[in-house]
């Protein structure tokens, strides 16, 4: 089921009988998202007066974002965690690449280049929002992300649950006096060993996954037992495969199965892929350009793009994804690929686009039955720097496939398909000074 920015969460936690878990890069400061801590309040004041529910929220932000300013994630959830110690957890993961010098030298504003914990899973008991979306008022407003809730997928929820809880393991734990620990036997993330700290994570993080996979084995055995089944005890039409990228730590699992699906899309096949910021790492740039299938990617036009409008350098941004777009519609031209590989821009008055994904079709399909959805933007630091989740769903449901078909469509309605012509217009103008900063800062962004 396909879900809208406005049904979002907050009936969710309200509802919630034994855990609330919920990733993020960071938790707004504005008045939408102290609604949303007063409804984890409401809702962790009824457990404690319940006998019968025991409620526990479990919150995972990325350190540096969720740090930046006087009023920030940590400030906006301290009350709760004053109030509720024993049913609250908030952890801060701190990537292993921002230490030393660089820790002290890189501005607040720009520390977060260097990478963040940007998962964003949204779970509610035995169901799970999976989504490219933070927890900040713009996205519940004029910020275009993708959502989808799986409701009551128990095996899917407790993955993602203890994914979060791994992860939270190895972070640094937020306490009720605005100060930072970690768990005892963990390595601290930029205070001890860098290979140290990696090693002791990804181990924690692969025990999780490797337990999954296990579980699943022993299900595909004995699939009488199997608690996927419809109620009806029905054959399954749908399949959920969650996918994780966490790079610093050694784990590759979505960059694997994303080039394998691009090395393997059939010819004659069509591929949607979207991103709110189009900076297609090299590897899946020679993917696309050498395939056989077809390509629609749909990026932000200037006037949506997140940084549109900053100040200083960050406002430049727009022009620097301008001019790694024009270098790949040159390299399609130059290779002639034009009637297979299509390039778009999204446009839409007042909002910003975030988001990500792929749709697959296959040849003479009019539906798809495949789409990803999660957090990675497809470029280079969703796959080297940050923490990633999404899942693979493949489907051969025809609703599903038509729900699917038609959140692609609506997008790429609101879209226009960039030509030579579209690079030579004046808000297309890149100043030669980001043309050359470009290729030098390209990977953090």
């Amino acid at each position: 089921m396909l879900l809208t920015e406005k049904l979002l969460k907050k009936a969710r936690i309200k509802t919630a009988q034994r855990r609330v878990v919920m990733a993020s890069l960071y938790l707004g400061t504005g008045q939408l998202e102290q609604e949303l801590v007063d409804c984890m309040e409401e809702a962790l004041q009824h457990s404690k007066e319940n006998r019968h529910s025991d409620l526990k929220i479990s919150i995972l932000l990325d350190y540096t974002r969720g740090s930046r300013g006087q009023i920030n994630s940590r400030t906006m959830l301290l009350p709760l965690l004053q109030r509720f110690t024993s049913q609250m957890r908030v952890s801060l993961y701190h990537t292993p690449d921002l230490r030393g010098l660089l820790r002290l030298l890189v501005p607040q504003r720009f520390n977060e280049t260097i990478g963040v914990q940007h998962i964003k899973v949204y779970l509610f008991d035995d169901s799970v929002i999976i989504s490219g979306a933070n927890l900040s008022d713009s996205y519940f407003t004029n910020r275009q992300d993708r959502y989808v809730l799986l409701e009551n997928c128990r095996e899917v929820a407790d993955f993602f649950s203890n994914l979060v809880e791994a992860v939270g393991d190895v972070s640094l734990q937020l306490q009720p006096d605005d100060s930072v620990t970690v768990l005892e036997g963990m390595v601290h993330p930029y205070k001890g060993n860098r290979q140290d700290f990696s090693a002791v994570a990804r181990k924690r993080i692969m025990e999780v996954v490797n337990t999954a996979r296990m579980r699943q084995q022993l299900q595909q055995h004995r699939p009488e037992e199997s608690e996927d089944e419809g109620e009806d005890g029905g054959e399954e039409d749908t399949w959920v495969f969650p996918l994780i990228q966490m790079k610093p730590l050694g784990i590759r699992v979505d960059e694997q199965v994303t080039q394998r699906l691009l090395t393997d899309a059939e010819p004659d096949s069509t591929v949607f892929l979207t991103s709110g910021y189009f900076n297609l790492t090299r590897a899946y740039v020679r993917l696309v350009l050498g395939a056989g299938a077809s390509y629609r990617i749909l990026t932000a036009s200037p006037e949506v793009n997140g940084f549109f409008g900053a100040k200083g350098v960050a406002g430049a941004i727009p022009a620097a994804y301008v001019h790694i777009a024009r270098q790949f519609y040159n390299q399609v031209r130059q290779l002639g690929q034009e009637e297979r590989v299509h390039l778009h821009e999204y446009h839409r008055p007042q909002w910003t686009f975030h988001a990500k994904g792929l749709w697959y079709y296959l040849q003479g399909q009019d539906r798809p039955c495949l789409t990803l959805i999660g957090s990675p933007n497809f470029g280079y630091r969703s796959v080297h720097r940050d923490l990633e989740a999404q899942i693979a769903i493949v489907t051969e449901s025809e609703e599903l496939q038509s729900q699917l078909q038609e959140e692609q469509e609506t997008l790429y309605r609101r879209s226009t398909e960039v030509s030579g012509s579209t690079f030579e217009r004046p808000d297309r103008y890149v100043k030669l000074w980001v043309k050359l900063v470009t290729p030098l800062i390209k990977n953090f962004f």
